[in-house]
C-alpha cells in the first residue's frame, strides 16, 4: 500500500479516481449548535458524477478479480488509515454533526471496527449436484457498482454498513453523503486516496439533487440507501427502469413494552439512552415506550429524574452528553410535534417546545400517555422527545406496539427474559431486544419489516445483499 497521505486541515474536494476533483464550493454546511457555517462542500456536477461512475466501472474488472483475501486486507488498510486521524476527524464530524466529541470519535472508531469485522465475513459456495454426470455449483459474483447514499445522522458510522460488504464482495462504490453532514466523508476520501485502487471508492458530494441522479444513472447497478421511508420509495422508483438492485434501511417508529416485573431503577437509564443517544436521532431508538400499569408512575419519575441530569449543548463543552438535533428541517418537524402535543393538552413531564434562538437545541421532553391517535404517538419523532404509554396487558401492549406501518426494530424488557422473549415473537419488526436495545454486529443481519425497509444490513446475509448469485454446471459424461 502506499503511504497515507496527511489529511489537510482546509479546503474540501471530491475523490474521483483515486485523486482530488475540484468542484465549486456550493453547498453551505452549518453547525447546528449555532448556525454558523461550518465550510462550503463542493457541488458535484453531471459530468463529474459521469466521471465517478465511470472510475468505478473502469475499476471493477480488476478489483472484482481480486482474490477474497486481498480485499479483506484491503479493509483490514482502510480501517487502519482512518484510526489514525480519529481525533481530527472527530472534530469536523461534531461541528457538522452536533454530537459530542466523545460520541464523534466513538463514530470513527466503529467505522474502523465494523470494517475489520465486515473483513471476517466470508461468501459461501455451495455444491447442488456431485454426481457421475455432473458437477453443478453456486457462487456469488460481485453485483457491480453501488451508490452508497448515507444519512445525516451517523455519517461515517453508516457508510461502514455499505462500503465493507460492498467492496469485500468485489463492487465498486460511489459514496454520496447527505448535503448536512458531507465534509467527515470528504475528508475520509481523501484520506483513502492511494490506499485503495483508483476508482474502487468515490466520495461525490452536493445538494438534493444529487441523490436522484446517483440513483437514475444508468452506470450504477445498485443502490444502498439509509434514510427516510418517503424518500426510500422514490429511490426505489428511480432505480426500477433499470431494474437496479436495492437495498433501503428506512423509518421506525419503534416500540419497547417494560413488564411489570422490571427493577425500575436497573432500566431507568438503559431505557433513557436507548430512546434519547444521539439526540434521538436513531432509526433504531426507542420511539413508543408501553409501561405496564404496575410500574408505570415509579418508571416514569425515574425517566425524568435521569434525563434532568443529562446535560444537553455545544458537543465540544465538557460534560455535555447530547448535542441539538442536525439540521433546521429536522428541527422544524420535531417543534412542530411538540406544538401539536401542547395545543393537545398532553403532559409534558420534561421539556417541551424549545425557546426561539439560534442553534437547533431542542430540550429532552418526556410526554406521559398521550393519546395512541396522538401524532407524537404514531409519527416518527427523530428528536429527544418520548411518549410514555400505559399498558393495563400484554396483549394490549402488543396490539398498540404493532400498528402502524413501520416494523424496524423492537425491544421487551423484564426480569424474566423467557417471558420477555415469547412477547418479542409477537411483534413485528426485523429485530427485536430483550433487555438491551440497539446493539447492532457485523455478523449479524438487520432489516425493517413493513414499511421499514427492503433487503438486510449486516451479517452474512447483508454481504450476499452486494452480491448475484450463479449457478455453474459441468456435464461430466
Amino acid at each position: 500500500m502506499n503511504a497515507i497521505p496527511e489529511l489537510e486541515s482546509t479546503g474540501f474536494t471530491l475523490t474521483i479516481g483515486g485523486a482530488a476533483v475540484a468542484a465549486p464550493p456550493a453547498c453551505p454546511v452549518v453547525n447546528p449548535i449555532d448556525e454558523s457555517v461550518v465550510a462550503h462542500a463542493p457541488s458535484c456536477s453531471d459530468e463529474q458524477l459521469d466521471q465517478a461512475v465511470s472510475a468505478a466501472r473502469n475499476a471493477l474488472p480488476a478489483w472484482s478479480a481480486t482474490s477474497f483475501d486481498m480485499r479483506r486486507e484491503a479493509l483490514l488498510a482502510v480501517a487502519d488509515a482512518v484510526e489514525t486521524r480519529v481525533e481530527p476527524l472527530a472534530r469536523l464530524l461534531t461541528a457538522e454533526q452536533g454530537k459530542p466529541l466523545a460520541d464523534a470519535a466513538g463514530e470513527i472508531r466503529g467505522f474502523c471496527w465494523w470494517l475489520r469485522e465486515t473483513a471476517a465475513l466470508t461468501l459461501p459456495e455451495t455444491v447442488n449436484e456431485d454426481s457421475p454426470d455432473r458437477l453443478s455449483t453456486t457462487r456469488h459474483v460481485p453485483v457491480g457498482v453501488v451508490g452508497a447514499i448515507v444519512p445525516w445522522n451517523y455519517p461515517i458510522g453508516n457508510a461502514a454498513f455499505k462500503i465493507g460488504p460492498a467492496l469485500l464482495a468485489g463492487c465498486t462504490v460511489v459514496w454520496k453523503p447527505s448535503p448536512f453532514t458531507p465534509l467527515t466523508s470528504l475528508k475520509v476520501g481523501e484520506l483513502l486516496r492511494g490506499v485503495l485502487p483508483p476508482g474502487v471508492l468515490n466520495v461525490v458530494s452536493g445538494e438534493d439533487g444529487l441523490g436522484p441522479r446517483v440513483t437514475s444513472h444508468p452506470g450504477i447497478d445498485m443502490i444502498s440507501y439509509t434514510g427516510s421511508t418517503p424518500t426510500g420509495r422514490r429511490v426505489m422508483a428511480g432505480a426500477a427502469p433499470r431494474l437496479k438492485r436495492v437495498t433501503l434501511e428506512l423509518g421506525g417508529n419503534d416500540p419497547a413494552i417494560v413488564l411489570p416485573d422490571v427493577d425500575v431503577d436497573h432500566v431507568a437509564a438503559k431505557l433513557f439512552w436507548g430512546a434519547f443517544a444521539n439526540s434521538g436521532q436513531v432509526c433504531l431508538a426507542i420511539k413508543r415506550l408501553y409501561i405496564h400499569r404496575d410500574v408505570h408512575e415509579p418508571l416514569k419519575r425515574a425517566l425524568a429524574s435521569y434525563a434532568a441530569s443529562v446535560t444537553v449543548g455545544d458537543g465540544t463543552e465538557p460534560g455535555v452528553r447530547l448535542g441539538p438535533v442536525q439540521n433546521r428541517r429536522q428541527y422544524d418537524r420535531v417543534v412542530d410535534l411538540l406544538r401539536d402535543s401542547r395545543q393537545a393538552g398532553h403532559d409534558f413531564l420534561l421539556g417541551g417546545v424549545p425557546a426561539d434562538g439560534p442553534g437547533y437545541l431542542v430540550p429532552l421532553t418526556l410526554v406521559d400517555n398521550p393519546p395512541d391517535d396522538a401524532r407524537i404517538v404514531q409519527e416518527e419523532q427523530f428528536g429527544p422527545v418520548l411518549p410514555l404509554l400505559r399498558f393495563d396487558d400484554v396483549e394490549d401492549a402488543v396490539a398498540r406496539a404493532n400498528t402502524g406501518e413501520y416494523g424496524l426494530g423492537a425491544s421487551v424488557w423484564s426480569a424474566d427474559a423467557e417471558t420477555a422473549a415469547a412477547v418479542g415473537r409477537r411483534l413485528r419488526a426485523g429485530t427485536v431486544w430483550i433487555n438491551e436495545v440497539q446493539h447492532l454486529s457485523p455478523h449479524v443481519t438487520f432489516g425493517g419489516h413493513k414499511q421499514s425497509g427492503l433487503g438486510t444490513e449486516g451479517g452474512q446475509e447483508g454481504l450476499l445483499d452486494y452480491t448475484l448469485p450463479q449457478t455453474i454446471t459441468i456435464r461430466r459424461r
